[in-house]
């Protein structure tokens, strides 16, 4: 052990903060005979120093795993909103809301063995006693002032996450308190005092995992690399892409499901691909057309297809879906809902798509929403879907800004860097709007979203786009003090544009980005959606030889990669459409203000991509975070033009610590950074629409590489970016009651305790029935994990 921390003081160099230490411990020490005394007294100056610097390393790298007392906490203001709607949009939207928070517990079981178990814990203890009260039972206990905020941040940070991992990175976080104290806490509570029985049973089922730091835990992963709940304990990279396999020859979507290898039958390697459904009869039953579910024989495998994950979830979710249909403003509403209901009952993602085309169908409504797996950046192989919905109303005027940028989108799509036959045949112009969200119920809130997810659908019948302004007015505000990596000179400017260079970039990113590009497709059929003998790779000059077949969809061939390289893909789109005057125009940019536009989304994405290192974890070689991944391929890009445009320097603070300093060249942006996202955004287009798998690993892992080799160290730059790094923010949302004939909004304070309560008063009718299923649902896949 000690060995281990005296080797850590030398490591500790990298950090950039030692090596005079390093220096003096190494060639500082005298080298021809003198006294012992000044020897030792030379030693005990290289060890105290080396020590300091292992401390400084420690501290650094514990911090990852905790959420800070001051993290920054904000209440989504909706309250005008929300006013402006009639009594019917207010009930419509009111179940929506239900649906969406009763399935967004769904992601707590698809985040990690302990966090629904953690989940009813807290409950149970805000339930019998708010956040205030509960203090004098931590005084009691003897936590300190500090201690006991940092259990409300650590319960405020589990609710908005929906589990124990950060939604933003996929790093666990445990409380920063000593376990004895957290547990006398429990002991002291009211609700240990009525339920001492339950509460120990609780506090012994997930105590453990509560705290542990194990290498495997410390972040989301499949087989060593980190933990999921998307795939048995005992599934790794070779059982996922063989499911994978399985799914497409099925035509069965992986969105909705999750995978568990079983025992062996019959000397044959046997898997259970379980659905999200309400119903769990794995026969056809009635309202349902054709069951899929059953025993499959598949290269030398048993695969059977059943459903039932998340059952009583899932029925919560259809019948506010069903009451909410009651109230819908149209005929595509209640189509819509129908199909979503379906779809939840009995697992079935067509009748979601379904659903999805009559989403789409649903232009400028007041109250918008969307529900379903969606996201697959958690998933470690990158197909399933977590859980989320949202609903949200329309905010006009910013909405007419986004609807400028739509209809500009026909001229605006032959500026990007790839050749037409790389583009989809037919623009299908989409609703986007601005909107003030209500509720979001999931891991975590974006500001923009581009959906539905689904190829086919995206490619040939539309898709919507939103931008969450409510969420983008609090998420990025910046307090100078705290703004790491930039020239004094930047700090102002990047405070007053940051905002509104954002709102360009997210509304680029969503429409032009995701939006754009199509997908060379060989259907069943043997039919191609282009012309083979005639389109050429822009890259090569040859014919076109690689290309989607049959069921294979954009994240089921590049699996792994999939979500970053296309978050890096329309990130590009953004950074080179941003420099197109009548884009700025349309946001009311002009002239000099327009420059500054530019200037500060080109250096908020080359500091986002420093930033990233945050997210890239050393010892699996691996990225946490498809975003972040995203931009530090972007700054690589950028860097790798060089003639100056974007520097990058190790430094020293004044705080005496490790730093670091990124400049932009603004007078090459639009010659140097364009031609260098032009290439770029070209190659990653060409790979995409072609459906080269190894040609885009190549190019997008070669890019993602963290070493410290080079003309930048970027491990240790990575540790520099942990020292100084800040705490993403956490929303309060607010709850919808209805009182008689009318539906009334429920507001929180910004803060850990107003989130807790949010919480606890969510699923105050029936909290104990939840809690109940919550915990049996965890119990049944308990054996899974290990």
């Amino acid at each position: 052990m000690y060995f281990a921390v005296h080797a850590s003081c030398f490591n500790s160099l990298r950090l950039g903060v030692t090596s005079n230490a390093f220096r003096l411990g190494v060639i500082g020490l005298p080298t021809t005979t003198g006294s012992t005394g000044k020897i030792f007294s030379t030693v005990s100056v290289v060890l105290k120093r080396q020590l300091q610097a292992s401390r400084l390393l420690f501290t650094m790298v514990d911090s990852q795993y905790f959420l800070p007392n001051d993290i920054g906490i904000s209440a989504l203001d909706c309250t005008e909103a929300f006013r402006l709607l009639s009594p019917r949009e207010k009930l419509y939207a009111h179940y929506l809301s239900r649906s969406a928070w009763y399935g967004g517990l769904a992601v707590l079981l698809q985040t990690s063995p302990e966090s629904a178990s953690i989940f009813v814990l807290l409950q149970r203890l805000f339930r019998k006693q708010p956040a205030a009260q509960l203090e004098s039972m931590a005084t009691a206990a003897g936590l300190s002032p500090e201690e006991y905020q940092a259990f409300l941040v650590y319960a405020a940070g589990l609710y908005a996450n929906m589990g124990n991992y950060k939604s933003f990175g996929d790093t666990k976080f445990i409380p920063n308190l000593p376990k004895e104290k957290l547990k006398a806490l429990v002991w002291q509570s009211q609700a240990f005092q009525d339920s001492p029985s339950e509460m120990e049973a609780l506090w012994d089922s997930c105590s453990t995992l509560l705290f542990s730091l194990e290498d495997q835990q410390k972040q989301l992963g499949l087989g060593d690399k980190g933990v999921t709940t998307y795939f048995s304990g005992n599934c790794c990279l070779e059982d996922a892409e063989l499911a994978q396999k399985f799914l497409d020859s099925k035509n069965l979507s992986a969105y909705n499901t999750r995978l568990f290898k079983n025992k062996s039958e019959e000397g044959k390697a046997s898997y259970e691909v379980r659905l999200a459904s309400a119903v769990q009869k794995d026969c056809a039953v009635d309202g349902e057309g054709e069951s899929r579910c059953g025993r499959y024989d598949f290269e030398d495998c048993v695969f059977m297809v059943s459903r039932g994950d998340y059952a009583y979830l899932m029925k919560k979710v259809s019948e506010n879906l069903e009451k909410a249909k009651n109230h819908a403003a149209n005929e595509n509403q209640k189509r819509m809902l129908e199909e979503y209901a379906q779809s939840f009952t009995f697992g079935s993602i067509e009748a979601h798509k379904e659903g999805s085309r009559f989403w789409i169908k649903d232009k400028g409504p007041i109250v918008e929403s969307y529900i379903g797996f969606i996201e697959s950046y958690r998933d470690p192989f990158g197909s399933r879907g977590e859980f989320e919905g949202f609903v949200a109303v329309v905010n006009k005027a910013m909405s007419e800004r986004f609807a400028k940028l739509v209809s500009s989108a026909e001229v605006l799509l032959p500026e990007l860097p790839w050749p037409k036959d790389f583009e989809k045949d037919r623009f299908l112009l989409p609703d986007f709007t601005s909107l003030d969200v209500l509720t979001f119920a999931g891991s975590g809130i974006p500001a923009g979203i581009n959906i539905p997810n689904y190829d086919d659908i995206r490619q040939s019948e539309g898709f919507k786009n939103v931008s969450l302004g409510n969420v983008l007015a609090v998420a990025y505000a910046t307090q100078k003090d705290k703004l790491t990596f930039l020239d004094e000179e930047d700090k102002d400017m990047y405070i007053k544009w940051k905002g509104p260079s954002f709102e360009v970039q997210v509304g680029l990113h969503e429409l032009l980005g995701h939006g754009s590009g199509k997908l060379f497709v060989q259907d069943e059929k043997g039919n191609f959606n282009f012309e083979q003998d005639n389109v050429r790779n822009p890259e090569t000059g040859e014919q076109i030889t690689t290309w989607y077949k049959g069921n294979e969809t954009w994240d089921s061939k590049f699996s792994t990669i999939s979500c970053s390289y296309e978050e890096c893909r329309a990130e590009c789109v953004g950074l080179y459409l941003c420099l197109n005057k009548h884009v700025l125009s349309i946001f009311g940019h002009e002239d000099e203000d327009a420059k500054e536009v530019v200037y500060i989304n080109w250096l908020n994405m080359v500091r986002a991509g420093l930033l990233g290192l945050e997210f890239f974890t050393p010892e699996s070689k691996s990225w946490r975070q498809a975003h972040m991944q995203a931009r530090f391929v972007i700054l690589r890009v950028l860097l790798e033009a060089g003639e100056g445009l974007v520097n990058l320097k190790e430094s020293t603070g004044k705080d005496g610590r490790p730093d670091a300093l990124i400049t932009l060249d603004r007078s090459k942006v639009h010659t140097v950074g364009k031609a260098a996202i032009e290439r770029f955004l070209c190659k990653l287009q060409v790979i995409k629409s072609t459906a080269d798998v190894e040609g885009g690993r190549a190019l997008y892992e070669g890019y993602s590489a963290v070493s410290d080799t080079g003309s930048h160290n970027f491990l240790r730059l990575r540790e520099t970016v942990l020292l100084r790094k800040e705490a993403r923010k956490m929303f309060v949302q607010a709850n919808t009651r209805v009182k008689g004939e009318s539906v009334e909004l429920v507001e929180y304070e910004g803060s850990a305790a107003g989130l807790i309560r949010s919480f606890t008063e969510r699923f105050a009718d029936d909290a104990e029935e939840v809690e109940a299923h919550l915990l049996e649902l965890n119990k049944r896949d308990a054996p899974c994990w290990c």
